[in-house]
């Protein structure tokens, strides 16, 4: 981390110095890393950075090198800091306080509270029920505040992966049923009429956990306008197995929907009408970014491939789903 971006850490914190300094993790691709600072001299005594470089030259991890890529990744560091200046204290849902932004011949570093301080300091690879809920709980919150509200300075669709952003990977999709359907999937999402503001990339990684299963939720890069269905099926996919996906399914819908018109405090009826169908079509729009881009990833399994082919069905009705789907 360069003297320009340190000497802007000591100066927003009121810090002496920076007197050790811990990876966290490497950003995606390369671009840069996620760092604990321990301070001397400030009422602050930890702090967590994201650095990033700017480097335009990094190896993505499955092949995935363009111009198209490195443009969203830049552009989606610039997305958070809009999100933690404009949006952040609207939300009601735990996330980490924001102390300050900057950037300099093409780097950048947003400065962020150490959850793990807070009193998050579980990362959870693996969880129960109780822990399930208490996360559909936060995107329920999360999702309730914004209702509504213009993604202005944000992305325009939330996710990384909706169409309009992966031309590449639907170009490389063998799948040519799902490929046919994938404008007909994505304007039902966006067609919907009650939109909020996406997470766009809430998977069970970017979610800290207290030890009386107390969550708050980070990574805003992809937050945006959508559908919360969006949020809710991706976040299910990454930390259920097939199986509980399916057994779970109604229960996880009816807990959100109870938690949103709590959250709201008003009858959203009318809201989950709407969206309880949407549900099945946002994970037929996961599944084909996944087809696209990874086709042997996990996450590709014969339940996702049923709702996929239903969903086709009832969009299209392309009977022919089976005959193309591998």
């Amino acid at each position: 981390m360069e003297q320009f971006f340190q000497d802007y850490v000591l100066e927003t914190i009121n810090a002496q110095s920076i007197t050790k300094t811990e990876q966290i993790q490497s950003l995606w691709s390369g671009y840069g890393e996620i760092l604990r600072l321990t301070l001397k001299g400030s009422t602050i005594d930890t702090i967590v950075v994201k650095w990033m470089n700017g480097m335009s030259n990094s190896s993505h991890p499955r092949g995935w090198n363009n111009d198209i890529g490195h443009q969203r990744k830049i552009r989606s560091y610039q997305i958070e800091n809009e999100w933690y200046q404009h949006f952040a204290q609207r939300s009601n849902a735990r996330l980490p306080h924001c102390y300050g932004y900057t950037e300099k011949n093409g780097k950048s570093l947003l400065m962020l509270e150490d959850l793990d301080a807070a009193g998050y300091p579980l990362r959870l690879s693996q969880i129960n029920l109780i822990q399930l809920k208490n996360c559909i709980d936060w995107l329920a919150q999360f999702h309730a505040d914004f209702m509504g509200v213009e993604p202005n300075g944000l992305w325009k669709t939330g996710t990384y992966w909706h169409l309009a952003t992966r031309p590449e990977e639907l170009d490389a999709t063998t799948d040519l049923s799902l490929k046919n359907a994938a404008h007909s999937i994505d304007e039902k999402l966006s067609s919907a009429s009650f939109q909020t503001l996406v997470h766009g990339d809430a998977k069970l990684a970017n979610f800290c956990f207290g030890n009386k299963g107390e969550v708050a939720g980070l990574d805003f890069q992809y937050v945006g306008g959508g559908c919360g269905m969006k949020d809710l099926a991706y976040f299910v996919g990454s930390c259920l197995s097939e199986e509980l996906c399916e057994a779970y399914e109604e229960l996880i819908l009816d807990h959100y929907f109870e938690r949103l018109q709590d959250a709201m405090g008003k009858n959203t009826a009318a809201i989950e009408a709407e969206w309880r169908p949407l549900y099945r079509v946002a994970w037929a729009d996961f599944h084909r970014f996944l087809k696209g881009w990874s086709p042997n990833h996990w996450k590709i399994n014969s339940y996702s491939e049923r709702i996929t082919k239903e969903v086709i069905l009832n969009l299209t009705g392309n009977q022919a789903y089976s005959k193309f789907s591998s």
